[in-house]
This record gives structure tokens, sequence and C-alpha cells, in this order.
């Protein structure tokens, strides 16, 4: 049987983009069909999202031949404050503090702009005869028959593949029309995004404070900037969006403390809901999901996208070594390999950022006391740290060759 394509991807975000890029890589002819319209992706206006890319996600990048289109863009993140605070009495003076040097593997991170790492992806796209990026292109229907498996688009135009993926996001229609079911939960808290400018310097410092309404992360940008992850009750988070840009920083302020200097908010603000979501399954036949469409977990590590692109590393891993083998790379037992390799993985960080979550976002004396004692511990014990630091990093266990 004759496709289309080898592989066609559902989703045209970054997780959509780095998989056709990563497919392309190791010989495989690849569709990406984006349901949005050419001027919502092209856009290259300062928006206020960044990404903490893990040195894991970093290595992909540069083994696909993209970071080299980012870096001068990038701030490397030297170092990780961690502290447990109250509102009104501030940062508490236990505090854990990870230094990039402890593991000789250079930063442990990047911090990266939204914009700037989806224009280096659609540049190397535009560039690959062995990708076809199609905007506009809602996927309506997919449909399993014997040696591949069919999508029909919103205009009713079929086509044909031996591999689908879903990176269309946590509410995968992929996945629903599988009636692969999902387990988890809504959190009653929402995430405030924004960046701001400050007088002082961040040298590089990435700092994460744990509040009663829950975690607080100040992340380094390029220059004088800092992009903040702000979690609040739903409730509050959704009347403190709608306060104007004066009032927003008063209250951001007063749980940032002075320690950046004053600062100003620039770019957009913005709020996502919080959620606990893993699928039972990440397969189906010709079916791999990646990225959101797989799991969803909180941002307490910051880990949401470099999950994703380790999927895509793994997936990659897996389908080269079937295709050399002269396997179907659509078939269940492909794709098992990489649904083993994968959601025990995924299972274990969100389950362990909720735990985080719980123990940490709440005023019980008690359990103050004791994370004060654990992060004091902590901090004195280095090969602790280092392992710690090699688990944010993503470098640890088994890794895909990309992330080599």
């Amino acid at each position: 049987m004759e496709v289309d394509s080898d592989i066609i991807i559902v989703g045209g975000g970054l997780n959509g983009s780095l998989m056709a890029i990563a497919a392309a890589n190791i010989g495989f002819s690849t569709i990406v069909l984006d349901s949005k319209d050419n001027e919502a992706n092209v856009e290259n206006r300062f928006d206020g999202r960044s990404y903490a890319l893990a040195l894991s996600s970093v290595r992909l990048l540069k083994n696909l031949n993209i970071f080299k289109d980012i870096i001068d863009k990038s701030q490397p993140i030297l170092d990780i404050k961690i502290l447990d605070g109250k509102l009104v009495q501030g940062p508490s003076q236990f505090s854990l503090h990870f230094d990039n040097n402890e593991i000789h593997d250079g930063p442990m991170g990047q911090m990266v702009e939204d914009r700037f790492i989806r224009k280096a992806l659609f540049t190397k796209i535009n560039k690959n005869e062995r990708i076809d990026y199609k905007f506009n292109s809602k996927v309506t229907e997919h449909k399993k028959q014997s040696g591949y498996i069919s999508v029909t688009l919103h205009n009713g135009k079929k086509l044909d593949t031996k591999l689908l993926v879903g990176a269309d996001g946590r509410n995968s229609e992929l996945a629903n029309r599988s009636e692969i079911k999902k387990s988890g939960w809504k959190y009653n808290q929402s995430a405030l995004v924004c960046a701001i400018e400050h007088e002082a310097d961040h040298n590089g410092v990435a700092w994460q404070y744990f509040m009663p309404s829950g975690p607080l992360a100040v992340l380094p940008m390029t220059g004088k900037r800092s992009c903040i992850v702000w979690t609040e009750q739903n409730a509050n988070a959704k009347a403190i969006n709608l306060f104007d840009e004066t009032r927003y920083t008063k209250i951001l302020a007063a749980r940032l403390g002075n320690f950046l200097g004053k600062f100003k908010i620039i770019g957009d603000r913005h709020t996502y809901p919080l959620e606990l979501s893993i699928a039972d399954r990440f397969i189906d036949e010709r079916l791999a999901l990646i990225g959101d469409a797989a799991h969803s977990v909180h941002p307490i590590a910051g880990q949401g996208l470099n999950a994703g692109f380790k999927d895509i590393a793994v997936l990659a891993h897996i389908i080269q070594d079937a295709h050399h083998r002269g396997e179907d790379l659509g078939s269940l037992g492909v794709l098992k390999r990489y649904e083993e390799w994968r959601r025990f993985d995924s299972a274990q960080l969100a389950y362990s950022t909720d735990l985080f979550n719980k123990l940490f976002s709440n005023e019980n004396e008690v359990l103050r006391l004791a994370r004060n004692i654990g992060l004091k511990l902590l901090d004195s014990i280095p090969v602790a740290k280092r392992n710690i630091i090699k688990e944010a990093a993503g470098i640890t266990g088994e890794l895909p060759r990309l992330m080599h």
C-alpha cells in the first residue's frame, strides 16, 4: 500500500514541529497538520512566554542542528535556589541551593522565549524536503485500515500514513476518538505567567518560592529580564488577572520582594488552569501520543515541555531501530516499546510534582517545620544534590540517542 507520507503528525505546536524534524532527520517523510492558519504561527512579537529547557532538551536541539539558531537568544540557568516562604513573613532562612558546577555537564538548562524556539523550528522545517507542513488542516476523523491509517480533513480530503502521531494538546481529539481515557484531576490552582524587566542582575539564578497558595518561580531571561510563573488559587488568579498593570505589579511585588530591585511587567500576561493528566495508554494501533496529548503535569518543576521533548527523542529512537530491523513502524509491537519507555517516567513525574505541590502549598506549621529541616538537611548532602540536579537536567536513566 502506497501512503501519502511515512508519518502524519496532528498538531503544529512546538512538539509537533520538533517531531517532524526528528522524523525527517532519520529519513522518514512527514506531514504536519496544523489546525491554525499561517499568521498565528509566524508572529514574532514578544509576548512574555518562555521555557526552561533542561540540559537533555538542549542536547536534543543540538543533535538536530537547531540550538545554534537560538543559542545567542538563550539564558543559561547557572544556579537554582529553593525557599519555603509565607506571604507575611517572607522567605524562610532555610533554603536549598543547586549550583550548575556540581554536575560538570554545563548549564542545567537554558531559558528561551517561545517565539525564538518556534521561529528556529519553522526555519528548519521550511528547508527540509521531507516535511510537508499544512496550515488550516483540521482532522475530523481517523480510521485504521489494513497496513495503514487514514485521516480525513475538514475539507473532505483524505491522507494515508503508516504512523499517526498525536501532538494535539491536552484535549487531544485523536485520543478521544481512539477511546484513550485519561487519569488525573484538576487543581484548584491557576498559573499566572508574565515577564518582568528589573533593576538588578539575576546572575543566571532561578528562584523557586514555595508559598501557601502555590509555588512562585522566577526564571532568568536574557538581559535584566525574568519570567514569572506564579501559582494562585483559581478565584484569586482570576481576580488578579483582571486587575490593571499597576495593581497586578503591586500584588506580585508583595510576593516577590525586592531582591531584583524595582521592576515592571513587559509583554502579555497569561493565565492557565492547572491539572494532572496521564493517558491510560500512550498508543493505539498506528497511533502514538506525545506531549500534552499524553501527559499534563503541574508546572512546579518546569518539566512539561521537556517531557514532551523526551517523548519525541524516544519515539524517534524506537521507530529508527524498527525501520533498520525491517519492522512495520506503526505496529503495536513497535509502539509498545515507546509506551513502556515513556509512560512510567511520565507518571512518576506527574505524581512526584503533585506530591511536592501538596506538601508545600499549605500553611500547616508541622509540615512547614519538616520542610525546612528537610531543605536544610538536603542542602548539606552533595551527592544527593548532584542526583537531583541530574534528574532536573533530564540526564539520568536510559537516554534515547538524540539526548546523548
